[in-house]
């Protein structure tokens, strides 16, 4: 069952939030102060609702329920944040995102009880800057101190060769673990030795950055 999600503060992030996961097919509350950030949601919502996020009794009459997932979302408000944050762990709700705009906020958020804090100004500049760094890069995912998951477009050198000739293992130190058709959207999973890679297809590879970063 899917869980429902609960978004409060309807700035510019939170209302982004809220849009994306109504589209994706989620049951999306979208709670604000605000007469008119309310009313920006209600098209994009399953419920919009003019409300103030920090009012623990208001956010009980709401129902908030322990299996929700709460996204916090005040902008630099550390105050608002916190204090809602602090309610939300009094509820007992499990999953508590909040938006901070630093990483001093987001250690205090994290004392307090946030399961996870995001710093989107600082996750948008390291992606530019891995992008810059790594043209061939789409996205990424770590999964350790060294090791990621890249999605990347494979650079002229790697088209209309097979895994096997181009010795990605042994070259590169990569390992491809699928390859994703950009048009299709269908992916082919561990593809074979043999499989010959074209122009319009993304590799999703498991490597380190220092390797990836080498690759032109």
């Amino acid at each position: 069952m899917q869980k429902r999600v609960v978004v409060i503060g309807l700035g510019i992030f939170g209302l982004n939030i809220v849009k994306e996961l109504y589209g994706s097919g989620f049951e999306v509350i979208a709670i604000d102060k605000s007469k008119e950030a309310v009313q920006r949601a209600r098209d994009c919502s399953t419920k919009a609702i003019l409300a103030d996020g920090m009012d623990k009794e208001i956010m009980e009459e709401i129902g908030i329920q322990e299996d929700d997932v709460v996204i916090v979302s005040f902008g630099e408000d550390l105050s608002a944040a916190t204090l809602t944050t602090l309610h939300l762990r009094q509820m007992k709700v499990k999953t508590i995102i909040v938006k901070a705009p630093n990483e001093e906020h987001k250690l205090i958020l994290e004392k307090i009880g946030a399961t996870e804090v995001m710093i989107p100004e600082k996750e948008i500049a390291h992606k530019v800057a891995k992008s810059l760094i790594s043209p061939n890069v789409i996205d990424f995912l770590p999964l350790s101190d060294d090791y990621m998951i890249f999605e990347m477009a494979p650079p002229n050198s790697f088209l209309g060769k097979s895994i096997a000739e181009l010795q990605l293992r042994s070259r590169h130190h990569i390992e491809v673990i699928a390859i994703r058709d950009i048009v299709s959207g269908k992916f082919q999973m561990v593809p074979a030795a043999d499989f010959i890679i074209k122009d319009g297809e993304v590799l999703v590879v498991v490597g380190k950055e220092i390797d990836i970063q080498k690759i032109k």
